[in-house]
Formats: structure tokens, sequence, C-alpha cells
């Protein structure tokens, strides 16, 4: 295989990453997930309203590792299994609500008011045996810049698509000063991972990620209410992986013709 040659192949496996890397952003699509910012801190000066109608600041509110989970009350679609899930590893772990850890859940719907913050509570509050709701769960509204300034500090990407917003299912852990510790992706929780997260946490402690795949195979269908396969980031990768076997196959191959042959 000659130097020219070569250079075209490496020049087709370049222009292919490239194509796959930029395919939404051609398309007019939007990056949509959860960027991590581990160990970055809450910023002073983000307020929410309770369902107590308090004006609260969300730095200073943090007093112990607290558990956020950002979703829309009247979601049709992933929340709900968010919440259930989050409050079903909530009820298997030993550690209790508003000793160990505290809860605050936010709406980044600016339309959804304090009312249906209350009945969210009140809903949720039922389902809680271990620990302590009443002071330990909160649930938060906001105006349009309140919520979009606190997405951006924790890293979180929504769209909104009518009433309805596509996004992630994450939920994310702060230390009691207010430090992003951890991320924890999906609708299903192990309660071994909320208990090292929430004690580490409480260490000023950070941990990466383990389960990604999720968010990163799969995305939110707004009109299924449900995820669904993501065939174009998939197949792009398999793309590239079959572009990257293919030039190692002719490089290999090029390399076994130019060996002289033993007599």
């Amino acid at each position: 295989m000659n130097t020219l040659y070569k250079a075209r192949l490496v020049k087709i496996l370049v222009l292919t990453v490239f194509i796959l890397m930029f395919f939404p952003r051609i398309h007019g699509q939007e990056e949509l997930g959860v960027y991590e910012k581990l160990d970055q801190f809450v910023e002073d000066g983000i307020v929410f309203t309770d369902e107590n109608f308090n004006q609260v600041d969300i730095k200073d509110a943090v007093k112990m590792p607290t558990i956020i989970s950002m979703v829309y009350y009247e979601c049709p679609g992933i929340c709900t299994p968010l919440m259930n899930g989050l409050v079903d590893v909530m009820n298997k772990s030993d550690l209790l609500l508003n000793k160990d850890y505290q809860v605050f859940t936010i709406s980044f719907s600016h339309l959804e008011k304090t009312v249906l913050a209350q009945n969210k509570k009140k809903t949720y509050a039922n389902l809680i045996k271990k620990g302590e709701v009443n002071q330990g769960w909160c649930f938060f509204t906001g105006d349009s810049l309140t919520i979009d300034r606190f997405l951006d500090n924790i890293g979180y990407q929504i769209k909104q698509e009518g009433a309805e917003y596509i996004h992630p299912a994450t939920i994310l852990v702060l230390s009691p000063g207010g430090k992003i510790t951890r991320y924890l992706h999906g609708t299903y929780f192990l309660p071994f991972d909320f208990k090292m997260a929430v004690v580490e946490a409480g260490m000023e402690k950070s941990g990466p990620t383990i389960t990604k795949v999720l968010n990163f195979c799969y995305s939110y269908d707004a009109e299924g209410k449900k995820y669904v396969f993501n065939a174009t980031k998939v197949s792009g990768i398999v793309i590239l992986l079959a572009a990257l076997g293919l030039l190692s196959f002719l490089v290999v191959t090029g390399n076994q013709k130019r060996k002289p042959k033993l007599s």
C-alpha cells in the first residue's frame, strides 16, 4: 500500500468521524442530556419557591447530603418512574430522610406553580416509610430565568416541545457544602449506590458515574412517552468502528504484500 493511498484512507476516516460528531447539529438538533459538573458548586442566589410559598436559596438550604431530582410535575412520561424509583431506594436504604440526607425535587417548567408542588408532596409523603418527610423532602417551583440558570449550573440540558419536555432521567447528589458529588442515571437505583453516594457526599467526596449506557444509547420519545433506542448514535459508533477496522485491515494487508517472499 503506497503512501498516497494511506493518506486517502486517513482523510476518509477523519471525514467519517467529523460527520458523526456533527450530524445532530447539521440537522438542527440539540444535544440533550446531562453534562456532568462534578466538584462544581451550586451558585449563590438561585431562589426557588417551596411548597409552603417560602422563597428559598437552594445553596443556603443544603444542610446535609442532598438529592436533587429534576422533573416537571405534570410529566406524562419518565418523571413518574424516576420519582417512584427514588422512593423505592429511599425505602430500601437504611439511611433516614432528614437525618442522613434530604431531597429537593425541582420542577423545570416555569408554568407549574406551588399548588402542584403541594399536591406532589402529599402524594409522595404517603409513600415514604423511613425518616421525616415534612422537612426532609421539599418540592420547588420557579420562574424561567431561575430554572435556566440552575439547569446550566448543574449541567442538565432539556428541550421544550409544546407543553411537554424532552429530558433525561437523572438525579444528582450535593455535599453539605453545596458541591456536586455524584450523578445517578436512570429510573432504578441500587441501594448500595444510593448509600455510597450519600455517605461520600457527606465527606465532600465526589465519585464517577458508572451507569451511563441508558442515557447514551436511548433517547426520550416525546410522542411515545418512553425511552427508545437511539439508532443514530449507535449506528454512528458501528460505522466508526467498521471504518477503523477496515483501515487497520488495509494497512496490515498492505504491509504483508511488501514483505519479501522466502525462497
